[in-house]
Protein backbone atom coordinates (compact mmCIF):
# COMPACT_ATOMS: atom_id res chain seq x y z
CA UNK A 1 0.00 0.00 0.00
CA UNK A 2 1.03 3.60 -0.83
CA UNK A 3 1.66 6.51 1.65
CA UNK A 4 0.43 9.92 0.89
CA UNK A 5 3.81 10.86 -1.04
CA UNK A 6 3.93 8.08 -3.12
CA UNK A 7 0.93 8.97 -4.51
CA UNK A 8 2.08 12.32 -4.86
CA UNK A 9 4.83 11.23 -6.50
CA UNK A 10 3.25 8.78 -9.04
CA UNK A 11 1.01 12.33 -9.84
CA UNK A 12 4.08 14.22 -10.76
CA UNK A 13 5.36 11.98 -13.26
CA UNK A 14 2.00 11.56 -15.35
CA UNK A 15 1.66 13.05 -18.91
CA UNK A 16 -0.01 17.11 -19.37
CA UNK A 17 -3.29 16.19 -20.72
CA UNK A 18 -5.37 18.42 -18.27
CA UNK A 19 -7.01 21.77 -19.27
CA UNK A 20 -8.42 24.28 -17.31
CA UNK A 21 -9.37 27.95 -17.68
CA UNK A 22 -7.49 27.95 -21.33
CA UNK A 23 -4.41 26.55 -19.66
CA UNK A 24 -2.65 23.26 -19.87
CA UNK A 25 -1.95 22.10 -16.30
CA UNK A 26 -0.22 19.19 -14.14
CA UNK A 27 -1.41 17.41 -11.84
CA UNK A 28 0.23 19.05 -8.94
CA UNK A 29 -1.56 22.38 -10.30
CA UNK A 30 -2.15 24.33 -6.97
CA UNK A 31 -5.61 24.45 -7.88
CA UNK A 32 -5.76 20.95 -7.63
CA UNK A 33 -4.05 21.18 -4.00
CA UNK A 34 -7.35 21.39 -1.60
CA UNK A 35 -8.47 18.33 -3.73
CA UNK A 36 -5.46 16.10 -3.27
CA UNK A 37 -5.54 17.05 0.53
CA UNK A 38 -8.58 15.22 0.84
CA UNK A 39 -8.18 12.26 -1.21
CA UNK A 40 -4.96 11.59 0.42
CA UNK A 41 -6.71 11.18 3.35
CA UNK A 42 -7.16 7.53 2.11
CA UNK A 43 -4.36 6.99 1.84
CA UNK A 44 -3.65 7.70 5.82
CA UNK A 45 -5.66 6.30 6.71
CA UNK A 46 -4.66 2.86 6.02
CA UNK A 47 -1.54 3.41 8.58
CA UNK A 48 -3.87 4.56 11.18
CA UNK A 49 -4.57 1.93 14.23
CA UNK A 50 -7.84 3.90 14.75
CA UNK A 51 -8.79 3.36 11.13
CA UNK A 52 -6.80 0.82 9.12
CA UNK A 53 -9.26 -1.62 10.11
CA UNK A 54 -11.96 0.06 8.34
CA UNK A 55 -9.71 0.93 5.64
CA UNK A 56 -7.78 -2.04 4.62
CA UNK A 57 -8.85 -5.54 3.14
CA UNK A 58 -7.22 -9.20 2.27
CA UNK A 59 -7.49 -9.24 -1.83
CA UNK A 60 -9.05 -12.67 -2.87
CA UNK A 61 -6.45 -12.88 -5.23
CA UNK A 62 -2.90 -12.71 -3.61
CA UNK A 63 -4.37 -12.86 0.09
CA UNK A 64 -1.96 -9.67 0.35
CA UNK A 65 -3.37 -6.64 2.48
CA UNK A 66 -4.40 -3.70 0.58
CA UNK A 67 -6.51 -0.78 0.65
CA UNK A 68 -9.96 -1.58 0.96
CA UNK A 69 -10.69 0.70 -1.91
CA UNK A 70 -9.07 -1.34 -4.10
CA UNK A 71 -11.20 -4.48 -2.97
CA UNK A 72 -13.98 -6.68 -4.33
CA UNK A 73 -16.11 -6.96 -1.82
CA UNK A 74 -16.61 -10.99 -1.16
CA UNK A 75 -19.34 -11.23 1.26
CA UNK A 76 -21.77 -8.88 3.72
CA UNK A 77 -19.25 -8.10 6.27
CA UNK A 78 -16.87 -6.38 3.19
CA UNK A 79 -20.02 -4.05 2.52
CA UNK A 80 -20.87 -3.16 5.84
CA UNK A 81 -17.29 -2.18 5.96
CA UNK A 82 -16.68 -0.22 3.00
CA UNK A 83 -20.35 1.30 4.01
CA UNK A 84 -18.51 2.62 7.55
CA UNK A 85 -15.42 3.27 5.82
CA UNK A 86 -17.09 5.86 3.71
CA UNK A 87 -18.84 7.47 6.44
CA UNK A 88 -15.48 7.92 8.72
CA UNK A 89 -13.71 8.97 5.97
CA UNK A 90 -16.39 11.84 4.80
CA UNK A 91 -16.63 12.80 8.38
CA UNK A 92 -13.11 13.86 8.27
CA UNK A 93 -13.32 16.28 5.47
CA UNK A 94 -17.30 17.28 5.92
CA UNK A 95 -17.60 16.00 2.16
CA UNK A 96 -17.15 13.07 -0.63
CA UNK A 97 -13.65 11.05 0.39
CA UNK A 98 -13.54 11.15 -3.61
CA UNK A 99 -12.41 7.45 -4.27
CA UNK A 100 -15.70 5.54 -3.79
CA UNK A 101 -16.27 6.06 -7.92
CA UNK A 102 -13.21 3.26 -9.06
CA UNK A 103 -13.89 0.90 -6.18
CA UNK A 104 -17.73 0.67 -7.33
CA UNK A 105 -16.36 0.22 -10.55
CA UNK A 106 -14.26 -2.21 -10.13
CA UNK A 107 -16.69 -4.32 -8.12
CA UNK A 108 -19.22 -3.87 -11.28
CA UNK A 109 -16.78 -4.93 -14.00
CA UNK A 110 -15.40 -7.84 -11.90
CA UNK A 111 -18.76 -9.67 -12.13
CA UNK A 112 -19.39 -7.97 -15.84
CA UNK A 113 -16.33 -9.11 -17.21
CA UNK A 114 -16.75 -12.77 -15.72
CA UNK A 115 -20.17 -13.23 -17.47
CA UNK A 116 -18.94 -11.28 -20.93
CA UNK A 117 -16.14 -13.80 -21.29
CA UNK A 118 -18.70 -16.71 -21.42
CA UNK A 119 -20.26 -15.59 -24.59
CA UNK A 120 -19.71 -17.56 -27.72
CA UNK A 121 -19.05 -14.30 -29.55
CA UNK A 122 -16.57 -12.87 -27.20
CA UNK A 123 -14.08 -10.74 -28.35
CA UNK A 124 -11.34 -11.28 -26.02
CA UNK A 125 -10.68 -13.03 -22.73
CA UNK A 126 -12.61 -10.12 -20.78
CA UNK A 127 -12.25 -11.45 -17.14
CA UNK A 128 -8.78 -13.12 -17.54
CA UNK A 129 -7.79 -9.39 -18.69
CA UNK A 130 -9.69 -8.02 -15.53
CA UNK A 131 -8.13 -10.07 -13.56
CA UNK A 132 -4.65 -8.82 -14.52
CA UNK A 133 -5.52 -5.70 -14.87
CA UNK A 134 -7.08 -5.62 -11.02
CA UNK A 135 -4.02 -7.31 -9.46
CA UNK A 136 -1.91 -4.65 -10.22
CA UNK A 137 -4.63 -2.10 -9.54
CA UNK A 138 -4.81 -3.66 -5.80
CA UNK A 139 -1.07 -4.06 -5.79
CA UNK A 140 0.10 -0.67 -6.84
CA UNK A 141 -2.55 0.91 -4.74
CA UNK A 142 -4.26 2.93 -7.29
CA UNK A 143 -6.67 5.37 -7.36
CA UNK A 144 -9.52 4.87 -10.17
CA UNK A 145 -12.67 7.02 -11.09
CA UNK A 146 -14.95 5.72 -13.09
CA UNK A 147 -16.48 7.59 -16.34
CA UNK A 148 -20.20 6.23 -16.81
CA UNK A 149 -22.21 10.10 -17.72
CA UNK A 150 -22.14 10.48 -20.92
CA UNK A 151 -23.03 13.80 -22.98
CA UNK A 152 -26.32 12.24 -24.37
CA UNK A 153 -26.65 15.11 -27.47
CA UNK A 154 -30.09 14.71 -27.65
CA UNK A 155 -31.98 13.88 -24.74
CA UNK A 156 -34.86 12.03 -26.07
CA UNK A 157 -33.23 10.08 -28.49
CA UNK A 158 -31.38 6.59 -27.43
CA UNK A 159 -28.05 6.21 -28.62
CA UNK A 160 -28.14 4.68 -31.94
CA UNK A 161 -30.70 7.27 -32.76
CA UNK A 162 -28.38 10.35 -32.02
CA UNK A 163 -27.53 12.76 -35.35
CA UNK A 164 -24.07 12.85 -33.58
CA UNK A 165 -22.99 9.61 -32.81
CA UNK A 166 -20.03 10.68 -30.58
CA UNK A 167 -23.26 11.81 -27.92
CA UNK A 168 -22.31 8.16 -26.35
CA UNK A 169 -18.97 6.84 -25.92
CA UNK A 170 -18.46 3.58 -28.66
CA UNK A 171 -15.96 1.94 -31.00
CA UNK A 172 -15.28 3.62 -33.82
CA UNK A 173 -12.43 1.05 -35.09
CA UNK A 174 -11.58 -2.60 -34.09
CA UNK A 175 -7.89 -3.75 -34.68
CA UNK A 176 -5.77 -6.84 -34.00
CA UNK A 177 -4.25 -5.22 -31.21
CA UNK A 178 -7.35 -3.41 -29.74
CA UNK A 179 -9.82 -1.00 -30.57
CA UNK A 180 -10.29 2.54 -31.04
CA UNK A 181 -13.17 4.69 -29.14
CA UNK A 182 -14.58 8.18 -29.64
CA UNK A 183 -16.73 10.19 -27.34
CA UNK A 184 -16.70 12.17 -23.84
CA UNK A 185 -17.94 11.06 -20.24
CA UNK A 186 -18.95 14.08 -18.41
CA UNK A 187 -19.57 15.26 -14.47
CA UNK A 188 -16.50 12.47 -13.32
CA UNK A 189 -15.62 13.34 -9.92
CA UNK A 190 -11.56 13.12 -9.76
CA UNK A 191 -10.58 11.57 -13.18
CA UNK A 192 -7.88 14.85 -13.00
CA UNK A 193 -6.31 13.39 -9.99
CA UNK A 194 -6.60 9.61 -10.65
CA UNK A 195 -4.45 6.93 -11.45
CA UNK A 196 -6.52 5.38 -13.93
CA UNK A 197 -9.91 5.55 -15.38
CA UNK A 198 -12.60 2.92 -15.79
CA UNK A 199 -15.35 3.45 -18.41
CA UNK A 200 -19.03 1.65 -18.28
CA UNK A 201 -21.78 2.62 -20.52
CA UNK A 202 -24.74 4.85 -18.88
CA UNK A 203 -27.54 2.86 -19.62
CA UNK A 204 -29.12 -0.10 -20.74
CA UNK A 205 -28.53 -0.94 -24.55
CA UNK A 206 -30.34 -2.39 -27.57
CA UNK A 207 -28.43 -4.92 -29.92
CA UNK A 208 -28.31 -2.44 -31.93
CA UNK A 209 -26.32 -0.23 -30.21
CA UNK A 210 -23.52 -2.50 -29.40
CA UNK A 211 -20.72 -0.06 -30.31
CA UNK A 212 -21.49 1.88 -27.23
CA UNK A 213 -21.42 -1.34 -24.88
CA UNK A 214 -18.05 -1.35 -23.73
CA UNK A 215 -16.18 -1.36 -20.58
CA UNK A 216 -12.60 -0.70 -20.39
CA UNK A 217 -9.58 0.82 -18.31
CA UNK A 218 -7.05 3.62 -19.45
CA UNK A 219 -4.62 5.44 -17.48
CA UNK A 220 -5.74 8.69 -16.42
CA UNK A 221 -3.30 10.44 -19.25
CA UNK A 222 -2.93 7.53 -21.45
CA UNK A 223 -2.45 8.97 -25.34
CA UNK A 224 -6.32 10.03 -26.96
CA UNK A 225 -7.65 11.65 -23.64
CA UNK A 226 -7.99 14.79 -22.60
CA UNK A 227 -9.69 16.09 -20.05
CA UNK A 228 -11.34 19.55 -19.15
CA UNK A 229 -11.01 19.79 -15.39
CA UNK A 230 -13.14 22.44 -12.89
CA UNK A 231 -12.03 23.09 -9.66
CA UNK A 232 -14.51 23.45 -6.47
CA UNK A 233 -12.46 24.96 -3.68
CA UNK A 234 -13.13 27.69 -0.91
CA UNK A 235 -11.12 31.29 -0.77
CA UNK A 236 -8.85 31.37 0.72
CA UNK A 237 -8.06 32.43 4.09
CA UNK A 238 -5.32 34.58 5.36
CA UNK A 239 -6.70 34.60 9.65
CA UNK A 240 -9.08 32.50 10.49
CA UNK A 241 -7.57 29.14 9.15
CA UNK A 242 -9.46 25.85 9.10
CA UNK A 243 -9.52 22.69 10.77
CA UNK A 244 -8.77 21.39 6.93
CA UNK A 245 -8.19 22.87 3.02
CA UNK A 246 -10.55 20.42 1.39
CA UNK A 247 -12.15 20.91 -2.31
CA UNK A 248 -12.98 18.37 -5.24
CA UNK A 249 -12.54 18.51 -8.95
CA UNK A 250 -14.63 16.97 -11.91
CA UNK A 251 -13.94 16.67 -15.36
CA UNK A 252 -15.01 16.09 -19.18
CA UNK A 253 -12.93 13.06 -20.09
CA UNK A 254 -12.48 13.23 -23.80
CA UNK A 255 -11.88 10.03 -25.83
CA UNK A 256 -10.27 11.51 -29.24
CA UNK A 257 -9.79 8.68 -30.80
CA UNK A 258 -7.97 6.58 -28.72
CA UNK A 259 -6.89 3.59 -28.39
CA UNK A 260 -7.55 0.47 -26.06
CA UNK A 261 -5.48 -2.32 -25.73
CA UNK A 262 -7.08 -5.71 -25.63
CA UNK A 263 -5.95 -6.32 -22.28
CA UNK A 264 -7.94 -3.50 -20.78
CA UNK A 265 -11.08 -4.04 -22.64
CA UNK A 266 -13.33 -6.00 -20.37
CA UNK A 267 -16.83 -6.16 -22.58
CA UNK A 268 -16.77 -4.87 -26.56
CA UNK A 269 -20.73 -5.23 -28.12
CA UNK A 270 -21.96 -7.28 -25.40
CA UNK A 271 -25.06 -5.23 -25.26
CA UNK A 272 -27.02 -7.27 -22.25
CA UNK A 273 -23.64 -7.12 -20.26
CA UNK A 274 -23.31 -3.59 -21.29
CA UNK A 275 -26.39 -3.12 -19.41
CA UNK A 276 -25.79 -5.06 -16.88
CA UNK A 277 -22.66 -3.03 -16.57
CA UNK A 278 -24.61 0.27 -16.30
CA UNK A 279 -27.09 -1.13 -13.27
CA UNK A 280 -24.26 -2.40 -11.58
CA UNK A 281 -22.10 0.52 -10.87
CA UNK A 282 -25.03 2.38 -10.25
CA UNK A 283 -26.22 0.01 -7.85
CA UNK A 284 -22.51 -0.23 -5.72
CA UNK A 285 -21.97 3.66 -6.25
CA UNK A 286 -25.80 4.23 -4.77
CA UNK A 287 -24.50 1.86 -1.81
CA UNK A 288 -21.37 4.27 -0.78
CA UNK A 289 -24.33 6.97 -0.64
CA UNK A 290 -25.27 5.42 2.09
CA UNK A 291 -21.91 5.54 4.09
CA UNK A 292 -21.12 9.85 2.61
CA UNK A 293 -24.86 11.10 2.86
CA UNK A 294 -25.19 9.98 6.19
CA UNK A 295 -22.12 11.52 6.57
CA UNK A 296 -22.90 14.77 5.07
CA UNK A 297 -25.90 14.63 7.88
CA UNK A 298 -23.70 14.28 10.69
CA UNK A 299 -22.31 17.59 9.50
CA UNK A 300 -25.16 19.44 8.35
CA UNK A 301 -26.62 18.20 12.24
CA UNK A 302 -23.77 19.83 13.82
CA UNK A 303 -23.60 23.14 11.71
CA UNK A 304 -27.63 23.43 12.56
CA UNK A 305 -27.10 22.85 16.18
CA UNK A 306 -24.20 25.22 16.91
CA UNK A 307 -26.43 27.85 14.92
CA UNK A 308 -28.95 27.53 17.25
CA UNK A 309 -27.18 27.40 20.19
CA UNK A 310 -24.81 30.71 19.05
CA UNK A 311 -28.23 32.24 18.06
CA UNK A 312 -29.65 31.07 21.39
CA UNK A 313 -32.81 29.14 20.29
CA UNK A 314 -31.29 25.75 20.55
CA UNK A 315 -34.56 24.95 23.24
CA UNK A 316 -36.77 25.72 21.15
CA UNK A 317 -39.80 23.25 19.96
CA UNK A 318 -39.23 24.07 15.85
CA UNK A 319 -35.36 23.55 16.34
CA UNK A 320 -36.09 20.39 18.06
CA UNK A 321 -38.48 19.14 15.14
CA UNK A 322 -35.98 20.63 12.54
CA UNK A 323 -32.80 18.73 14.16
CA UNK A 324 -35.12 15.23 14.17
CA UNK A 325 -35.83 15.54 10.83
CA UNK A 326 -32.46 15.96 9.81
CA UNK A 327 -31.39 13.01 12.62
CA UNK A 328 -33.77 10.27 10.59
CA UNK A 329 -32.63 10.81 7.53
CA UNK A 330 -29.44 10.53 7.82
CA UNK A 331 -29.86 7.62 10.23
CA UNK A 332 -32.85 6.11 7.72
CA UNK A 333 -30.21 6.18 4.88
CA UNK A 334 -27.58 4.71 6.95
CA UNK A 335 -29.91 1.71 7.87
CA UNK A 336 -31.03 1.25 4.40
CA UNK A 337 -27.88 1.22 3.42
CA UNK A 338 -26.75 -1.34 6.21
CA UNK A 339 -29.89 -3.64 5.29
CA UNK A 340 -28.54 -3.35 1.63
CA UNK A 341 -25.04 -5.21 2.73
CA UNK A 342 -26.89 -7.55 4.73
CA UNK A 343 -28.25 -8.91 2.01
CA UNK A 344 -25.99 -8.73 -0.58
CA UNK A 345 -25.39 -11.90 -2.49
CA UNK A 346 -23.72 -12.65 -5.72
CA UNK A 347 -27.04 -11.72 -7.69
CA UNK A 348 -28.64 -9.17 -10.31
CA UNK A 349 -32.36 -7.82 -10.88
CA UNK A 350 -33.27 -8.56 -14.27
CA UNK A 351 -36.95 -7.23 -15.14
CA UNK A 352 -39.43 -9.71 -15.60
CA UNK A 353 -37.18 -13.22 -13.79
CA UNK A 354 -36.25 -11.43 -10.44
CA UNK A 355 -32.96 -12.09 -8.73
CA UNK A 356 -30.47 -14.14 -10.45
CA UNK A 357 -26.94 -15.47 -9.83
CA UNK A 358 -24.20 -13.46 -11.26
CA UNK A 359 -20.80 -12.71 -11.91
CA UNK A 360 -18.03 -15.06 -10.39
CA UNK A 361 -18.95 -14.76 -6.54
CA UNK A 362 -18.38 -11.33 -5.59
CA UNK A 363 -21.14 -9.66 -2.98
CA UNK A 364 -23.92 -7.32 -4.76
CA UNK A 365 -25.58 -5.23 -2.50
CA UNK A 366 -29.21 -5.51 -2.37
CA UNK A 367 -31.12 -3.19 -4.67
CA UNK A 368 -34.12 -2.26 -3.44
CA UNK A 369 -32.56 -0.98 -0.04
CA UNK A 370 -29.56 0.68 -1.72
CA UNK A 371 -31.61 2.57 -3.88
CA UNK A 372 -34.14 3.68 -1.02
CA UNK A 373 -31.49 4.55 0.83
CA UNK A 374 -29.50 6.77 -1.46
CA UNK A 375 -33.50 8.50 -2.65
CA UNK A 376 -34.62 9.29 0.44
CA UNK A 377 -31.35 11.55 1.01
CA UNK A 378 -30.85 12.56 -2.40
CA UNK A 379 -33.83 14.54 -2.53
CA UNK A 380 -33.33 15.98 1.09
CA UNK A 381 -30.34 17.60 0.29
CA UNK A 382 -32.14 21.46 -0.70
CA UNK A 383 -34.73 20.87 2.33
CA UNK A 384 -31.52 20.14 4.60
CA UNK A 385 -29.98 23.97 3.26
CA UNK A 386 -33.97 24.97 3.94
CA UNK A 387 -33.64 23.92 7.42
CA UNK A 388 -30.01 25.62 8.18
CA UNK A 389 -31.17 28.70 6.76
CA UNK A 390 -34.25 28.58 8.60
CA UNK A 391 -32.16 28.16 12.14
CA UNK A 392 -29.43 30.26 11.06
CA UNK A 393 -31.37 33.38 10.07
CA UNK A 394 -29.85 35.52 7.25
CA UNK A 395 -26.70 36.59 8.60
CA UNK A 396 -24.34 33.80 6.57
CA UNK A 397 -25.73 35.92 3.69
CA UNK A 398 -23.97 38.84 4.97
CA UNK A 399 -21.29 37.82 6.93
CA UNK A 400 -18.25 40.64 6.32
CA UNK A 401 -15.34 39.59 4.48
CA UNK A 402 -11.69 37.82 5.98
CA UNK A 403 -10.26 41.23 6.06
CA UNK A 404 -12.88 43.29 7.49
CA UNK A 405 -12.89 41.12 10.39
CA UNK A 406 -8.65 41.27 10.80
CA UNK A 407 -8.67 45.45 9.81
CA UNK A 408 -7.79 47.85 12.98
CA UNK A 409 -10.57 50.07 11.66
CA UNK A 410 -12.58 47.95 12.11
CA UNK A 411 -12.36 44.60 13.56
CA UNK A 412 -13.01 45.64 17.30
CA UNK A 413 -16.83 46.64 15.97
CA UNK A 414 -17.60 44.42 14.16
CA UNK A 415 -16.48 41.85 16.72
CA UNK A 416 -18.82 44.37 19.24
CA UNK A 417 -22.20 43.67 16.77
CA UNK A 418 -21.53 40.04 15.82
CA UNK A 419 -21.49 38.52 18.99
CA UNK A 420 -24.91 36.50 19.63
CA UNK A 421 -24.12 34.24 22.68
CA UNK A 422 -21.80 35.92 25.61
CA UNK A 423 -20.81 32.11 26.91
CA UNK A 424 -19.09 31.92 23.39
CA UNK A 425 -16.09 33.91 22.61
CA UNK A 426 -16.95 36.37 19.54
CA UNK A 427 -13.59 34.37 17.87
CA UNK A 428 -15.18 31.09 18.15
CA UNK A 429 -18.71 32.17 16.37
CA UNK A 430 -16.76 33.88 13.44
CA UNK A 431 -15.15 31.27 12.78
CA UNK A 432 -17.98 28.89 13.24
CA UNK A 433 -19.92 31.50 10.33
CA UNK A 434 -17.14 31.34 8.01
CA UNK A 435 -17.60 27.75 8.29
CA UNK A 436 -21.10 28.19 7.90
CA UNK A 437 -21.03 30.27 4.65
CA UNK A 438 -18.55 27.85 2.68
CA UNK A 439 -20.95 24.75 2.97
CA UNK A 440 -23.72 26.69 2.52
CA UNK A 441 -23.28 29.98 0.66
CA UNK A 442 -19.94 29.73 -1.10
CA UNK A 443 -19.64 28.95 -5.20
CA UNK A 444 -18.40 25.30 -4.58
CA UNK A 445 -21.49 24.92 -2.37
CA UNK A 446 -23.63 25.46 -5.42
CA UNK A 447 -21.69 22.35 -7.13
CA UNK A 448 -22.09 20.38 -4.10
CA UNK A 449 -25.53 20.20 -3.80
CA UNK A 450 -25.97 19.47 -7.66
CA UNK A 451 -23.96 16.66 -7.00
CA UNK A 452 -24.97 15.73 -4.05
CA UNK A 453 -28.61 15.41 -6.07
CA UNK A 454 -27.53 14.11 -9.11
CA UNK A 455 -24.54 12.19 -8.52
CA UNK A 456 -24.79 7.85 -8.72
CA UNK A 457 -28.54 8.47 -9.99
CA UNK A 458 -30.77 11.25 -9.51
CA UNK A 459 -33.57 10.71 -7.25
CA UNK A 460 -36.15 9.63 -10.63
CA UNK A 461 -33.82 6.62 -11.55
CA UNK A 462 -33.85 5.41 -8.18
CA UNK A 463 -38.07 5.51 -8.15
CA UNK A 464 -37.83 3.76 -11.52
CA UNK A 465 -35.18 1.01 -9.78
CA UNK A 466 -37.34 0.70 -6.44
CA UNK A 467 -40.57 0.16 -8.59
CA UNK A 468 -39.28 -1.70 -11.18
CA UNK A 469 -37.83 -4.06 -8.91
CA UNK A 470 -40.23 -4.31 -5.75
CA UNK A 471 -42.78 -6.95 -5.68
CA UNK A 472 -45.73 -4.79 -5.99
CA UNK A 473 -48.02 -7.74 -7.15
CA UNK A 474 -47.85 -9.84 -3.81
CA UNK A 475 -48.92 -6.83 -1.67
CA UNK A 476 -52.10 -6.86 -4.29
CA UNK A 477 -52.40 -10.45 -3.15
CA UNK A 478 -52.37 -9.50 1.01
CA UNK A 479 -55.16 -6.82 0.61
CA UNK A 480 -57.27 -9.40 -2.12
CA UNK A 481 -56.90 -12.46 0.70
CA UNK A 482 -57.88 -9.62 3.43
CA UNK A 483 -60.68 -8.52 1.22
CA UNK A 484 -62.08 -11.64 0.50
CA UNK A 485 -61.29 -11.48 -3.36
CA UNK A 486 -60.22 -13.98 -5.64
CA UNK A 487 -56.74 -15.05 -5.73
CA UNK A 488 -54.75 -13.51 -9.07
Amino acid sequence: MRTREQYFQGLSKMNRNLYSNGEKIDRLDERQEAALNVLGLTFDAVWDDESKDLCTATSHLTGETINRFTHIHQDPVDLHKKQDMTRYLCNKVGQCIQRCMGVDAANAIHAVSYMAQQSPDAKTAYHDNWLNWLEKFQADDLVGCCAQTDVKGERMKRPAEQTDPDMYVHVVEERSGGIVVRGAKVHISEASIADEILVVPTRALKSNEKDYALCFAVPADHDGVKQVVHFHNLRKRDHYQRGIEVGYTDSYVIFDDCFVPWERVFTCGEQDHGGVAALLFALFHRHSYSGCKPAMLDYVIGLAALAAEINGIEKTPHVREMLSELIMTGELGYAAGYTSSALGKAEVYIPGMGFLPYGPGNCIPHSIYANVGRCLTGEAVFHEQEILCNIAGGMPATFPYEKDLTSPETKELLEKYLMRNPNIPVEEQIKFWLNFVDFALSGSSGSMLYGAYHGGGSPIMEQIAITSQYDIESKKDIVRRLAGMKPR
